[in-house]
């Protein structure tokens, strides 16, 4: 795998993505995303992780659980609480890789890592207000380690924004200007580039990253959020990486005892670039989509009967 030097970022046009209407519950929540990007609790445990994370591309060790004790409490715990079904984990290499699957609900992360290997290690790229909300959360990451907060703006935040700049719901110019004002969106030169040097870094002393290319939580079993993010194809053509496509079916709706399978499919080989073109990154987002579209089930129906712990299993992560 080649060592990078400190290159600019490529400057790749992002796509559009679609916004959701602005509705009581859109409005609700990006009041509850501003509220997590003032609590200052929350932003000192993002930029906790992300000093270690710093640790980490300068070649100094971090602070984390071993992956195997990680892997037996996470195994311990999903499958008492589930029944999970893993295909094809013969994919997976022994060496850095990245792993992207399709994501439909927050404990996704822990679903992945109670079945993955615990060598090598794989560190978690996932929305920081999400994941630093609420305060055991902040103590469990700080004690387990392996997490690399995002910064980004939610698209419900960008929805009321749009709307008063298109001079809709005027009553909301308030919450907007807020959002403009207080929500970092990690898009500063700044903030990409210390993102991709702890990336890089993971990778280069032999780690690996588990990273959601959809961006968020999709809404139904069986479909991709499109359009994909192109930031998990950057970071693997800039480290020469292969991306390992996963399916899961069967997490959008929990409850105790649910079977969930998680499929993994053939890595993705796209070879190492510093700086990838914008044609690279779209053909390899075209090959991961399809990649992954062919892991999961459209036609997957739930289950009927009894549905226990639902709401406690569904919510508990929020």
């Amino acid at each position: 795998m080649a060592t990078l030097k400190e290159e600019p970022l490529p400057r790749v046009p992002a796509p559009a993505i679609p916004l959701p209407p602005v509705n009581d519950a859109t409005i609700k929540r990006a009041r509850e995303g501003l509220a997590a990007a003032r609590d200052q609790h929350a932003r000192a445990g993002i930029e906790y992780s992300l000093a270690q994370g710093d640790a980490i591309a300068q070649g100094r060790p971090d602070r984390r659980l071993s992956g195997e004790t990680r892997r037996r409490l996470l195994r311990l715990l999903i499958n008492s609480l589930f029944k999970v079904r893993v295909e094809h984990a013969e994919h997976i290499p022994t060496t850095p890789v990245m792993l992207a699957p399709n994501h439909l609900n927050h404990i996704d992360p822990f679903l992945l890592l109670a079945q993955l290997p615990a060598k090598p290690y794989y560190y978690v790229l996932g929305d920081a207000r999400t994941l630093y909300n609420k305060a055991w959360k902040r103590r469990l990451i700080h004690v387990v380690g392996g997490v690399i907060p995002l910064d980004r703006i939610w698209k419900e935040e960008t929805a009321v924004m749009q709307a008063v700049q298109n001079g809709e719901h005027p009553e909301l110019a308030d919450l907007a200007a807020a959002i403009e004002s207080d929500v970092p969106d990690g898009g500063s030169l700044d903030a990409l580039r210390r993102l991709d040097r702890i990336v890089q870094g993971i990778f280069a002393r032999g780690d690996s990253l588990l990273i959601f290319p959809e961006g968020g939580l999709g809404t139904r079993e069986g479909h991709l959020r499109l359009p994909l993010k192109r930031g998990a194809i950057i970071y693997a053509m800039r480290a020469g990486v292969p991306i390992v496509p996963v399916g899961m079916t069967g997490n959008r709706d929990l409850y105790l005892r649910k079977e969930i399978t998680i499929r993994f499919g053939k890595p993705l080989h796209f070879g190492q670039s510093e700086r990838p073109r914008p044609r690279e990154v779209q053909a390899g987002l075209d090959a991961l989509q399809e990649a992954i579209s062919d892991l999961i089930d459209p036609t997957y129906q739930e289950p009927t009967g009894p549905k226990p712990l639902r709401h406690l299993l569904n919510h508990m992560l929020w």
